[in-house]
């Protein structure tokens, strides 16, 4: 019998290309389309006219997904996780936001809902053998550890194992990645060979199954601005006022409004509880931003536990690693130690890996700063 494989499918290129290689390899192959937000129900806009255009996106994302299906022939089927991705993904979202912090929400989705909730209807609604993904990133069974790993992909600057640092062994082990060794040119090649109706389809940006948003007018339909004050940290002067300490991210410089000052200021602090933010001149930002060392208390180790401390370590998606070593505390608690770093801040994630293996992930709850104390490993 051949093996049964429940493919993600979302009206994109990189879907598509992954539903035709797993048909091409053999498997029986089920789509499944996600909608996981609605303007509508999740409040988004009180603008009628925004709201119809972001429910049309959806249904025209469904549109290609069919499509796509029919030329391929395989089944396709549709699935709304809207509770559950509210619940999971967008209210800590929310509420990291709302205290300071500045999250990546696609880290999350992929926890919670792509390779969870979506995960376990797949396998018990289907009864299918592997969940598969257009996700950039490659799974290997190591047999003589007894361990599913996470690699990286092929394609270094399409990779998103960052995003995928919280997954486990269950998760890795029912999960394919179809495009782990092929290119984004490569991908559309194929597409566009097959004729397949979204073979050059702008790639999706903005917020995990939310899209492509203006990011200030969209938080406003959730949290309040509340105004307060911009200072100097190293004056204490006072040099401006801001909308809202959650529009603001640490080591940003444009969009201060901090015109008719000598110096170009860059944000390196943000008080919730005061309600201030915190920015540096340009002489004095590398002392105020450049940090040395984090710490996480619930890093996620995918496999396993390196015997060598010596990792690469990952700060955002779009950044290249940089050398680092760990040290694991009593508690738990991973101390990740580093040459240099611009602009990390607690909310973000830390992500290791070694020799193309991503060993996991943790929420930073601590930053030391590089003129400040730090633990020497």
């Amino acid at each position: 019998m051949k093996k049964k494989v429940v493919i993600g499918i979302s009206g994109g290129v990189d879907s598509a290309v992954a539903a035709y290689l797993l048909k091409e390899q053999g498997y029986e192959v089920i789509g499944v389309f996600m909608q996981n937000w609605d303007p509508y129900i999740n409040n988004e806009s009180k603008d009628s006219s925004k709201n119809k255009l972001s429910t049309c996106e959806a249904e025209y994302d469904f549109e290609q997904a069919s499509l796509v299906c029919k030329k391929l022939d395989i089944p396709i089927h549709r699935v709304n996780f809207i509770k559950e991705y509210w619940t999971m993904v967008f209210e800590p979202f929310l509420s990291k936001y709302k205290k300071g912090l500045t999250p990546n929400p696609d880290v999350l989705c992929n926890k919670y809902i792509k390779f969870g909730t979506f995960h376990d209807y797949c396998v018990k609604n289907f009864d299918c053998d592997f969940v598969a993904t257009g996700h950039y990133a490659k799974v290997n069974y190591d047999k003589e550890q007894d361990v599913y790993e996470l690699l990286e992909a092929y394609d270094d600057e399409k990779d998103q194992t960052y995003f995928l640092c919280f997954l486990n062994q269950d998760q890795l082990s029912k999960s394919l990645f179809p495009l782990s060794d092929l290119t984004k040119r490569e991908v559309r090649e194929i597409a566009n060979k097959l004729e397949l109706p979204n073979w050059n389809r702008k790639d999706s940006t903005g917020i995990c199954f939310i899209g492509e948003r203006n990011f200030r007018d969209f938080l406003r339909n959730y949290i309040k601005n509340k105004e307060g004050p911009i200072i100097d940290i190293d004056t204490d002067e006072t040099v401006g006022k801001h909308e809202g300490i959650h529009l603001y991210t640490i080591g940003q410089r444009k969009g201060l409004n901090l015109g008719g000052h000598e110096s170009k200021y860059f944000v390196c602090r943000k008080d919730p509880k005061t309600n201030t933010i915190f920015v540096s001149n340009v002489k004095n930002k590398n002392k105020h931003l450049n940090s040395n060392q984090v710490t996480s208390k619930n890093f996620n180790w995918i496999s396993y536990i390196p015997n060598n401390n010596n990792v690469e370590l990952r700060f955002r998606h779009t950044k290249n690693k940089i050398i680092g070593k760990f040290n694991i505390f009593p508690n738990e608690s991973v101390a990740f130690c580093y040459e240099d770093a611009m602009a990390v801040t607690t909310g973000q994630y830390v992500v290791a890996y070694q020799n193309g293996i991503c060993l996991g992930g943790g929420e930073i709850n601590k930053v030391i700063l590089n003129n400040q104390h730090h633990l020497k490993i």
